[in-house]
């Protein structure tokens, strides 16, 4: 798992992107479970985006959503968000490889928060 970098957050669109390896859910099987209202498609790897108790924004990478916000949410997960609690989940993107995933999670982080919250809306 990838707590790093606490600045966080979401932003661009995926043309900007290379990586093939993103997955839609036209491409699994039952369709997207929900986490915080998200849907969630199913899939190895997933970058998500967090909206902290103040506003912040928090970008990870993992391969357990619903677990990873519970941890988030329990004090548990990256210390940028322990004292940030409660956290939302506002976007998933899911991938079937890590290195996809990561590197879309990096992309995500050094983007502002402008466009951060444009992925978000």
């Amino acid at each position: 798992m990838s707590d790093r970098d606490p600045t966080v957050d979401a932003g661009g669109d995926d043309s900007e992107r290379g990586d093939s390896d993103r997955v839609d859910d036209s491409q699994r099987g039952d369709g997207p479970d929900r986490v915080d209202g998200v849907a969630v498609p199913a899939a190895d790897h997933y970058v998500y985006v967090l909206e902290c108790a103040d506003g912040s924004l928090y970008t990870g990478y993992t391969t357990d959503v619903a677990r990873r916000v519970a941890e988030h949410d329990a004090g548990d997960g990256a210390k940028y968000t322990r004292g940030r609690t409660p956290v939302e989940l506002v976007h998933v993107e899911a991938f079937d490889s890590k290195s996809g995933a990561m590197s879309r999670e990096y992309d995500i982080k050094q983007r502002s928060r402008r466009e951060k919250e444009s992925l978000v809306d």
